[in-house]
């Protein structure tokens, strides 16, 4: 089949897929086998192996992604359940004084980011954001737009999250250099995004009633934390400490694969620690000890705490997966080596690709996981092909990312759990965050292509 044809089957696949999701409203897992079913059985694949090759796909992926997505959301469970999160952000503004208090919780929204997804970082942060803002007399916008910001920033880049997490597994990056580029980049665009939501003229905005509002409505002032409380919930810094764990552990892997000469003694045992499911391991089994003994919780609360995690990111997986049957089918049916020859051809670089695809399909369909998964599908045989050094495959990864990042409108589950929980007309939602996630999405994509043109 020719080139043409082949690219011609990959735009109507993913047209299809977009109309199954947004139109028809068909489940996302089920809509992407569908589409990943359909796309080998044109494309000629033979048909006594189109289902293996789906079957290949979903193993690929699911076998790096299922594990520390799971880890990594139930770490986050157990600080969010202890009151860590609100600990951490109030700690931050302790320091950092009052006046600086949009500056803080942003900060402290970039660390809680790390192990626990947007949507859930979002709520959990909400009714602090009011609750801060009414002790700061502010518009409470000033504060959760770059609050929001940072955290889907970390979402779509960073690793235990499973879009940046199933794009390394499809295109072979390194996950310690991923990690350590993306958390620089992501610090970057965190800092460009809170400059940036100062741009809005947020203080005319009505907002409507939110359920974030209701849980701050008696609230005491930041400052005065219950004294009952303290005693239970973990410190600032040993909610730091937990985060960073994982992250130091993965770069120590990464650091001594590079480094050490392949026939060290030590380099198998850094090796084995610093891969990501032992680092999240650890730093799981450490805050099940930590955090459940300062909460005081009995054996059986820390078990269902931390168990509780796993339904919440059920669907994640699946789709995560879904994605990954996709991406194996564009790989064996040759389209992407047909994608490959065609970006050649027009003369655009491999990461500006990365770059405009998965932020066209971001726009279109509105789940950044399915934009990342499926853009890095159709990368896969380009990058394997390209001869890239492992540091160009993760900034290609982070690229992707970064365009899974913008354009979140109304189509994006993540657009209506802002909105509502700030209590914002969609109008508002459409004028304020859209335009802030776009200009961070953009501002990542910059400073990564950056870092490519000097490597």
């Amino acid at each position: 089949m020719g080139t043409a044809a082949l690219l011609m089957i990959a735009v109507v696949a993913v047209a299809v897929l977009l109309v199954l999701v947004i139109k028809v409203e068909v489940p996302a897992f089920v809509a992407l086998l569908l589409v990943s079913m359909g796309t080998a059985l044109v494309t000629g694949i033979p048909l006594a192996n189109v289902v293996p090759v789906m079957v290949a796909g979903m193993g690929k992926v699911l076998g790096s992604v299922a594990i520390v997505v799971g880890l990594g959301s139930m770490l986050g469970r157990l600080i969010e359940v202890s009151g860590g999160a609100d600990n951490l952000a109030r700690r931050f503004t302790e320091v950092l004084g009052a006046k600086h208090v949009v500056a803080a919780l942003t900060a402290a929204s970039f660390i809680l980011g790390i192990p626990v997804f947007f949507d859930v970082g979002f709520i959990i942060l909400a009714p602090i954001v009011f609750g801060f803002a009414k002790v700061a007399k502010i518009h409470p916008m000033k504060i959760a737009l770059p609050v929001g910001a940072v955290l889907l920033t970390v979402h779509v880049a960073l690793p235990p999250h499973p879009g940046p997490v199933a794009a390394a597994a499809l295109l072979n990056t390194d996950v310690g250099l991923l990690t350590l580029i993306g958390l620089i980049i992501c610090a970057a665009v965190g800092v460009a995004g809170f400059f940036a939501a100062k741009l809005f003229n947020v203080d005319k905005l009505i907002l409507g009633p939110s359920p974030a509002t209701e849980a701050t409505a008696d609230e005491a002032p930041p400052a005065k934390a219950s004294v009952e409380t303290k005693d239970t919930v973990p410190s600032a810094a040993t909610v730091v400490m937990l985060v960073v764990l994982p992250i130091l552990l993965i770069m120590v892997g990464s650091v001594a694969a590079t480094v050490l000469p392949k026939d060290h003694a030590l380099l198998p045992f850094a090796t084995f620690l610093g891969a990501p499911a032992t680092a999240l391991l650890i730093g799981l089994l450490v805050a099940y000890v930590l955090i459940g003994n300062k909460a005081r919780w009995n054996k059986s609360e820390r078990s269902s705490i931390a168990d509780s995690a796993l339904p919440i990111v059920a669907i994640i997986i699946f789709v995560t997966g879904a994605g990954g049957v996709f991406g194996n089918v564009l790989v064996e049916s040759k389209i992407g080596v047909a994608l490959s020859q065609s970006l050649t051809a027009m003369g655009m670089p491999l990461i500006v690709a990365a770059f405009v695809i998965s932020l066209a399909l971001r726009a279109a369909q509105g789940s950044a996981t399915v934009a990342i998964l499926t853009t890095a599908g159709l990368l896969s045989q380009a990058v394997a092909a390209g001869g890239y050094s492992p540091l160009q495959v993760a900034l290609v990864t982070l690229a992707i990312g970064f365009g899974g990042l913008g354009l979140s409108h109304i189509n994006d589950s993540g657009f209506w759990i802002v909105t509502k929980y700030l209590g914002l007309s969609v109008a508002d939602g459409l004028k304020t965050w859209t335009t802030l996630t776009t200009i961070c999405g953009v501002a990542g994509f910059l400073l990564t292509w950056a870092v490519w043109l000097v490597v």
